[in-house]
């Protein structure tokens, strides 16, 4: 669906403001210290694998892209917004040994990490996390998926960009989503930073007003634009999918 600015407007801030806590950035480098060889977004995503009779159980994943994973050690920052207290983001989580954290879904691109490591990291320095999370009711069915065809329509890209002072600000860009052959396709070239944010679109609601998707994750740039890992492709591959060191 192809919005007008003003509705384009109304719902970048709208994702700023529910999904803003999502997101952490990224890095991956040779060693602590060393130069990032890689920059990116991984974001929160909370997957429904059964019920009982006291409620929903959930999976929570880290998602983001696995070309941003290869490295020997990796970084995953925290902002002041996600821990309470405020003061637990105050050093980034360090992880040696970066590639063997996560679940690595290489024909898709994506790049997964169970969150019970973050939680306990977070429980042994005695703090916790105040996340949002791209929901299971969220993220895009197959059917949502499909109907991207080749007529652009509007998309959302939320992510942690980076300033000229190393600064990872929260960002939110509209640019054009359109399928390409088997590929959905962000058009346009993105900043650093914003490999392994989530992509959302929107389509028609029940009640004939826009519904937000999201359609899944950014993967590196190619040809002019950056192709999107789709949930209806993701779903699958986490069922059932172990993955990650204990850290």
């Amino acid at each position: 669906m192809l919005l007008d600015q003003e509705t384009e407007n109304v719902i970048v801030s709208e994702l700023c403001q529910h999904l803003g806590r999502s997101i952490l950035p990224l890095t991956g480098s040779d060693g602590p210290g060393r130069p990032a060889g890689a920059v990116g977004t991984a974001f929160f995503y909370s997957e429904l694998v059964g019920a009982t009779d006291d409620g929903e159980i959930a999976h929570e994943w880290l998602l983001t892209a696995d070309a941003l994973t290869d490295r020997v050690y990796g970084e995953i920052g925290l902002r002041p917004s996600v821990t309470e207290p405020a003061e637990g983001a105050d050093e980034p989580i360090a992880l040696p040994g970066f590639a063997d954290q996560w679940l690595h879904l290489p024909e898709l691109g994506v790049a997964a990490m169970p969150t019970g490591g973050l939680h306990g990291y977070a429980d042994d320095r005695g703090w916790y996390w105040r996340t949002q999370q791209v929901t299971e009711a969220m993220a895009a069915p197959a059917d949502a998926v499909d109907r991207i065809g080749a007529t652009p329509g509007s998309a959302f890209v939320l992510a942690l960009g980076v300033g000229d002072d190393g600064a990872r600000p929260l960002e939110a860009v509209v640019e054009r989503v359109a399928r390409d052959g088997d590929e959905v396709r962000v058009a346009a070239e993105l900043p650093a930073g914003y490999v392994g944010a989530p992509v959302f679109a929107v389509e028609a609601g029940p009640d004939g007003g826009p519904a937000l998707r999201c359609l899944g994750l950014l993967l590196p740039a190619r040809a002019n634009g950056h192709p999107v890992a789709t949930f209806d492709r993701i779903r699958p591959a986490l069922a059932g999918g172990q993955g990650g060191a204990p850290f």
